[in-house]
């Protein structure tokens, strides 16, 4: 072989060899956990929401980040082994919706979490306090002070005549006694009685709706609740065949049949949660990221429903509302 062409077929190797080289010099891309207690069908909303938060802090699924998926199917006991499984797969962030951050949090003191919690996630015990969480979680929380007295107002102004209001209520959440006490108060203000339904399982749903129809209820309030969300169809079952007009917390209630809606954005929730680990994947730390409350709230009314119903929907709430189901 001649010099010139040994010396070009150095060169030629050495410029196949830089991409290479230039590629292991690279870090590796960053892998998160996403756990959540629905069905990825379930789940898909809350998906989009979060991968646009991550977007909106500089990292895109596939592009410079990786994401685990693990979905508990409606059954939230698998959650603890499911976050374990991410644990154990090191992941950078846990990103927990519901009850997840709690099986997180039982699973691993290192990596840090960030949860969506619909109660109150200083009582629950998931962070020291709010403005400083302190150890290896921060979040959002569904929470808002004022819902059930919002939810009874546009169930009054929907059926002014109904003078007494059942309260179902979720006696294994730790927000439930915050709730009631809110509602009851809000009774007092407008001259309606409440009349509380506890329940912990799905077995005492039938007899809570027998009493209602027994009592004459004129309306119900369905809390806030996980586990609520997760039977969210059979109450909107419940509640048309008893012929009880219900407002519930989530959209989806409202998307099941419920007759309507008021609460927080569950995607807008999403998408704060993705803000939040693309924060931490940039090198905040949870500790120091206070708690969200929620910026999105949105009524929902079911025209098929209050039809179904014998009710005819004011053009006020039909003006105030964020969707309308035909």
């Amino acid at each position: 072989m001649r010099r010139r062409e040994f010396i070009l077929l150095l060169g030629s190797l050495a410029a196949a060899a830089y991409p290479l080289a230039s590629r292991a010099q690279q870090p590796a891309m960053p892998v998160i956990g996403f756990l959540h207690p629905r069905s990825r069908a379930d789940a898909i909303r809350a998906v989009a929401a979060f991968g646009q938060g991550l977007r909106e802090t500089g990292f895109v699924e596939g592009e410079n980040l990786a994401v685990e998926y693990r979905f508990a199917d409606g059954q939230p006991a698998r959650l603890t082994a499911l976050a374990a499984d991410l644990v154990q797969r090191r992941v950078a962030v846990i990103a927990a919706s519901a009850r997840g951050g709690e099986a997180a949090k039982a699973v691993t003191t290192t990596i840090p979490i960030v949860f969506l919690s619909g109660g109150d996630p200083v009582r629950t015990g998931l962070v020291a306090s709010l403005n400083r969480p302190g150890g290896n979680l921060t979040g959002v929380s569904m929470l808002s002070l004022d819902m059930e007295p919002k939810r009874l107002g546009l169930l009054h102004d929907l059926i002014p005549q109904a003078s007494s209001i059942a309260v179902l209520a979720d006696s294994t959440s730790a927000s439930m006694d915050f709730q009631v006490q809110q509602a009851q108060t809000a009774a007092r203000s407008i001259g309606v009685s409440i009349r509380v339904m506890t329940v912990g399982n799905e077995g005492d749903f039938e007899p809570a709706f027998a009493t209602m129809v027994r009592e004459s209820t004129g309306a119900l309030i369905v809390t806030g609740s996980t586990y609520f969300l997760f039977s969210r169809d059979r109450l909107a079952a419940l509640a048309a065949r008893h012929k009880i007009p219900a407002i519930y917390e989530l959209r989806e209630y409202a998307e099941a049949g419920g007759l309507m809606s008021y609460g927080p954005s569950n995607a807008d929730a999403h998408r704060q949660i993705g803000v939040y680990t693309g924060r931490i994947l940039k090198g905040e730390k949870p500790a120091d990221l206070p708690v969200m409350q929620p910026t999105k709230f949105e009524l929902v009314i079911n025209l098929k429903t209050a039809k179904a119903l014998g009710l005819q929907i004011p053009d006020k709430l039909l003006a105030l509302a964020d969707e309308v189901i035909e």
